[in-house]
């Protein structure tokens, strides 16, 4: 397992490198196939104080993308947050497997795929910007980020799993029984929501 280190506005010590490698590869008792963890420390100091430091936690592996984030005012709070998320996550989905035989597909994703790339491509008029295939006029307020992941249909409870272990609060796929896009998001408590898009 590859653990990658970087900084951005700020530096990392070797000091803090070899805490935060010797924390992750303990992960690998939760999470087995893990094959590369990238760990970014941002600073910005226009934040406020309690926030200045966010670190970001992306678990690749032969499954699904696993990640975590937190803030907080030093580099070494800010990942012991995030690395407890990591933790919660993993064991939430780990929890759901044991409740919910076969939620994974044997076929896996292709790690290298997985980061979509963002599309912004000014015109030479200044005022006219075409932004993921639509074109912005002005200062718009219109920010887009534009990704493609390649995908297998997946069960409510796959998703659900996914959901889970990137920690995002909604996820999009295509169902494994009608081949219709659908989106599950969180509700409130521990509620579940699902869409299912009839495509004419």
């Amino acid at each position: 397992m590859d653990v990658v280190v970087t900084g951005r506005h700020c530096t990392i010590s070797p000091a803090l490198k070899e805490l935060v490698t010797d924390r992750i590869a303990t992960v690998e008792k939760l999470r087995d196939r893990v094959i590369r963890v990238d760990v970014e420390f941002s600073a910005d100091e226009s934040k406020n104080p309690s926030e200045s430091v966010e670190v970001q936690i992306t678990m690749r592996s032969r499954g699904p993308v696993i990640r975590a984030e937190s803030k907080a005012s030093d580099k070494n709070t800010a990942f012991d947050q995030a690395f407890d998320r990591l933790k919660s996550q993993l064991r939430k989905a780990a929890d759901r497997r044991k409740t919910h035989q076969g939620l994974r597909l044997a076929s896996a994703l292709d790690p290298s795929q997985l980061s979509g790339p963002v599309v912004e491509s000014p015109q030479e008029n200044d005022d006219v910007y075409e932004v993921a295939g639509l074109v912005v006029d002005g200062d718009g307020p219109l920010v887009v980020r534009e990704k493609e992941f390649d995908t297998t249909p997946l069960s409510l409870a796959q998703a659900l799993d996914e959901m889970e272990l990137v920690g995002h609060d909604f996820f999009l796929y295509q169902d494994a029984d009608t081949g219709r896009p659908s989106v599950v998001y969180r509700r409130k408590a521990y509620n579940y929501g699902v869409i299912h898009l009839n495509v004419s």
